[in-house]
């Protein structure tokens, strides 16, 4: 379970950045720090507005991350409900290792999944590449890719 309380007073936080820090940093270089990132602590929203924290592996590209679902989880329904998420870096179990920032989410059509596929399947060729497509294929399951972006 994610403790949002723990960082909410944080000066350095970005969901309480002002526009002016915000003004001085780039983007990508916000996900800069999540290019390397093996797992991330991915939290989305019921809609009574408590927090879902899961662990999920990530991909980035720029301005830009890509996460990689299935379409009966339960993170793909509260996003389709409420875009709005948050991303920290965290271990594999979820322990969250980092600053939580927030982001928009964006189903991403077969042709743009396109990327985010060859970016997850690189990045970890045997959990992503062969393991998770082979048990989406077998619980008979669609893969939902997600473009994660910063919120403007």
């Amino acid at each position: 379970m994610c403790r949002t309380n723990d960082f909410a007073e944080n000066p350095y936080n970005p969901l309480n950045s002002t526009a002016e820090i915000e003004g001085s940093v780039e983007p990508s270089s916000m996900l800069e720090g999540f290019v390397h990132q093996k797992t991330i602590l991915l939290t989305t929203y019921r809609r009574n507005g408590d927090p879902v924290a899961t662990p999920v592996n990530i991909a980035v590209e720029g301005d830009r991350a890509f996460i990689r679902t299935y379409d009966k989880a339960g993170k793909a329904r509260r996003i389709r409900n409420n875009p709005i998420v948050q991303i920290a870096p965290s271990t594999f179990r979820g322990k969250t290792t980092g600053t939580p920032m927030r982001l928009k989410a964006r189903l991403l059509d077969d042709d743009e999944a396109a990327l985010a596929r060859r970016l997850i399947n690189r990045k970890y060729r045997i959990l992503q590449g062969l393991v998770v497509p082979l048990v989406h294929w077998l619980r008979r399951t669609r893969t939902l890719h997600y473009e994660l972006t910063l919120i403007k």
